[in-house]
């Protein structure tokens, strides 16, 4: 059986390739470092999950001769003369967003519950995005 759980920042580095399998292979796999546990796992599954879990809340209308589509309670947007064109325009503001998160609105006291939604914008790519934003939540069989 491949060790799981690293004690230690210097005992992960030694066995690097066996945190990495660990978590490759789904399972939990943690490392400990000073007073603090960090977990490891594989991008694609984190994605899948969030993506599964978090449900986007979307709102899409059609408005003034356009389209408009936006995340309720969130400061991101996206305006376009068909659906398509809207939601375009909302995943570039997801992915503005995501960087605005990670360079310093993350710890502004309004901001800091949107980590979940920062790590699926970080581990998607634009179809898989689309698809989220246009999903009924976490029990949309789709």
């Amino acid at each position: 059986m491949q060790a799981r759980h690293f004690d230690s920042y210097t005992s992960a580095r030694s066995n690097l390739r066996s945190v990495l399998d660990a978590a490759q292979d789904g399972c939990i796999t943690t490392i400990d470092r000073d007073r603090e546990r960090f977990a490891v796992v594989d991008a694609v599954t984190l994605q899948a999950q969030l993506s599964r879990l978090l449900p986007s809340g979307a709102v899409v209308a059609a408005e003034g001769g356009g389209w408009v589509a936006f995340l309720p309670g969130l400061p991101v947007s996206g305006e376009g003369e068909d659906l398509d064109g809207a939601l375009d325009d909302l995943l570039e503001a997801l992915r503005d967003y995501a960087e605005d998160w990670n360079d310093h609105l993350r710890t502004a006291p309004n901001h800091q519950a949107s980590w979940a939604l920062v790590a699926l914008v970080e581990l998607s790519d634009d179809d898989q995005l689309r698809a989220w934003l246009l999903s009924g939540g976490p029990d949309d069989p789709r």
